[in-house]
């Protein structure tokens, strides 16, 4: 979510850049830094803080370019410093970059045994360095960023400039956004169409595994093979485009194709990728508490679900759940040394809000995981965990959902290494797997066209049964409930192992049957379950992995294949294919996606 801009301009760009960037402090930062070609030399100026402290080093000390980067940050590798702020330097290159490169200790391992020294903590020091090694070995600018494109794991989005080269900026996109702005014998690249919005309209989106040279004349877009290709220029109004859906039909399909850079800037906050902690922001003792109760409503009370399953198997502490509209009217029994939990991406829904200030009143410290900073529940409680994702418009919780999973995910693996139920090496090893989600994110996202498949036909349904164990059963609530929200088809989420307490009844040749099962310890009970519904005529969609796939009963009629994953992400990797699936249900039903009736993004009133 940190923001990008690139100028290849015919005149100094040097407060146009800053002008971007300003544009692009909604994202949040902590660092801020421009560079430019100077006399066929890419010079740089970088500031920790806000944008005025850049602003300060730029009036001491101008930069007279026409060709140039700029960038604001929010520490990943590294904390926020002058040293880790972006552009980042190694020999002829000079880049910024958003997401997480989740091998760049290998690389830079790598690069240290070849001779090269690093100045920052960041990984981003690390693609800078590979690029320029590339150069080094004779490959011109744009094959030698293609040559390090091809070594990197993880999601980002890029801005390079190369010493020598005047004309030309290079930029690239995998899990996080990038779009090329079209001007009169200029050009621009930026990370989202806010960025380049006061100097054009004309705008073309890069689409996943894109690379791009870009000069004053055009723009040269690749894809991941290194095919030439053609993006589509759209025509994008400045003043709409910080709610601008991009290359998207509803805001619902961008949210959902949002969550890999909202994962990783959400995860970024909780872990610290060089040590392998997960931290504890707030001051919270997991140690002292005797329980944790978690509140919330729909999508929100669903992740809670899924924070109970990860903070009772990682951490031993007990966890109890409830819909928020049912907690406060029910007297329940509460104790001082239970920490309060509330989940909303609004931070103004009423049911969950009431709920918090009872617990208050009880003596309980209380705590928010939430998207909104400045709302209601956050000023209330004692601790908020933000969960950074940026501005949700969908009425259909997504991005946010996935966000809001990631911050529990961090916490259990936080709580269990204070109440000592780990140790550091299985902290860092979970820390690790944690970081790989976003890139794990986008490849299920990838999973779209086979998904638009199944929605043609799921369609035509009346009812549809979702079934899960495990942490896949809140899951199979969550997929249930999005595909009624948005699609009005009855759907109903279960754990898989009720099937035959009930709803096996309702199994017939008419009725579909989303099985959500990756190959994990619940899988051998799940593929039984299939077999069940399969013998009674049932139309099974199996939402699985690669080794589940293997393993899979014969006879289902979709087979959905998502990445392979640790179990501690799968239910976030897991997640995109049935929002995708709901999402294309309604599209093919002719559903208004984004404001379905009778709801609202946020339920302020009970």
């Amino acid at each position: 979510m940190c923001g990008i801009i690139g100028i290849v301009g015919t005149r100094s760009v040097q407060e146009r850049l800053i002008e971007s960037l300003k544009r692009l402090e909604y994202r949040g930062y902590d660092s801020a830094g421009v560079a430019g070609v100077v006399d066929g030399h890419v010079q740089r100026r970088r500031a920790a803080g806000k944008i005025r402290a850049l602003e300060e080093v730029l009036a001491a000390d101008p930069l007279s370019a026409t060709v140039g980067i700029g960038h604001t940050r929010w520490a990943t590798h590294g904390g926020p410093s002058t040293r880790n702020a972006h552009p980042h330097t190694a020999g002829r290159v000079t880049l910024v970059h958003n997401g997480i490169i989740e091998n760049y200790a290998e690389l830079r391992e790598m690069l240290k045994a070849k001779g090269r020294t690093f100045e920052s903590e960041t990984d981003t020091e690390v693609i800078a360095a590979l690029i320029d090694w590339e150069l080094e070995g004779g490959k011109p600018p744009v094959e030698a960023l293609k040559a390090a494109l091809d070594q990197l794991s993880g999601a980002y989005a890029i801005g390079v400039l190369v010493d020598g080269e005047d004309n030309l900026i290079m930029g690239a996109r995998k899990g996080s956004p990038l779009v090329v702005g079209y001007g009169e014998g200029e050009m621009f690249l930026g990370s989202d169409a806010l960025a380049v919005g006061p100097f054009t309209s004309r705008i073309a989106y890069l689409e996943e595994g894109d690379y791009v040279a870009i000069d004053h004349a055009e723009a040269r877009i690749f894809d991941a093979r290194g095919q030439a290709v053609r993006r589509e220029v759209r025509q994008v109004a400045a003043s709409a485009a910080l709610v601008e859906k991009g290359n998207y039909r509803h805001f619902m399909e961008k949210e959902i194709h949002d969550q890999p850079e909202g994962c990783q800037r959400t995860i970024a906050a909780y872990v610290d990728p060089l040590t392998g902690r997960a931290a504890m922001p707030g001051g919270v003792d997991f140690a002292a508490l005797e329980r944790i109760q978690i509140v919330g409503c729909g999508t929100a009370y669903i992740a809670g679900l899924l924070g109970k399953y990860l903070m009772e198997q990682l951490a031993d502490l007990p966890v109890d759940v409830e819909v928020a509209s049912e907690f406060r009217y029910r007297d329940p029994a509460l104790r001082p040394a239970t920490l309060a939990i509330g989940i909303s991406q609004s931070g103004e829904t009423a049911d969950t809000l009431a709920a918090l200030r009872l617990c208050k009143s009880r003596g309980m410290q209380t705590a928010v995981v939430v998207n909104a900073q400045e709302s209601t529940m956050a000023r209330e409680v004692d601790v908020v965990w933000p969960i950074h994702c940026g501005p949700e418009i969908g009425v259909a919780s997504t991005k946010a959902f996935t966000a809001q999973v990631s911050v529990f995910t961090a916490l259990a693996v936080a709580a269990a290494r204070a109440r000592g139920r780990i140790e550091a090496a299985e902290e860092q090893r979970l820390v690790k797997i944690l970081l790989e989600a976003p890139r794990l994110i986008a490849e299920s996202i990838n999973l779209e066209d086979a998904v638009r498949a199944v929605a043609i036909e799921m369609s035509k349904a009346r009812d549809v049964l979702f079934l899960g164990r495990g942490p896949m059963y809140p899951l199979a609530l969550e997929g249930a409930l999005k595909l009624k929200e948005i699609s009005y088809i009855h759907a109903e989420g279960y754990a898989a192992g009720e099937l035959k307490h009930g709803p096996i009844a309702l199994v017939d040749e008419l009725t579909p049957i989303v099985i959500l099962a990756p190959f994990d310890s619940y899988f051998e009970k799940s593929a039984s379950n299939m077999s069940e519904v399969m013998a009674r005529g049932g139309q099974v969609v199996f939402i699985t992995d690669p080794d589940g796939e293997a393993h899979a009963p014969a006879g289902a009629r979709v087979v959905v294949t998502a990445p392979r994953c640790d179990p501690l992400i799968a239910p976030l990797v897991m997640a995109a294919p049935i929002q995708l699936l709901a999402y294309y249900v309604a599209v093919q039903k002719g559903a208004d996606v984004d404001q379905p009736r009778n709801l609202a993004k946020s339920v302020t009133v009970e």
